[in-house]
């Protein structure tokens, strides 16, 4: 059974240095489905918030799939981060 977009994307992970990402380099940490490779991921996230994601980079912490996401040039990090209130 496939995976859809609102099982893959959790919620977004956010902390003062994922704030920093988000600022500096232009990505999102979003916590994911466990078993949501990259190329899922990318796809949830350009389906659900409209912008085009450069790479995504995954890490397993105890709270779970972690995913790194960069967006891709012209799309910014901050745009997606208040919309969906981040800040």
């Amino acid at each position: 059974m496939a995976l859809i977009e609102h099982e893959i994307l959790l919620h977004p992970y956010v902390t003062e240095k994922t704030l920093t990402l988000m600022e500096s380099e232009n990505k999102l940490v979003f916590v994911v489905e466990k078993s949501a490779s990259k190329e899922t991921i990318k796809r949830a996230f350009e389906q659900r918030y409209d912008v085009k994601v450069a790479d995504v980079a995954t890490k397993r912490q105890k709270d779970g799939k972690h995913a790194i996401i960069k967006f891709a040039e012209g799309y910014r990090a901050e745009d997606v981060g208040m919309r969906i209130g981040i800040f």
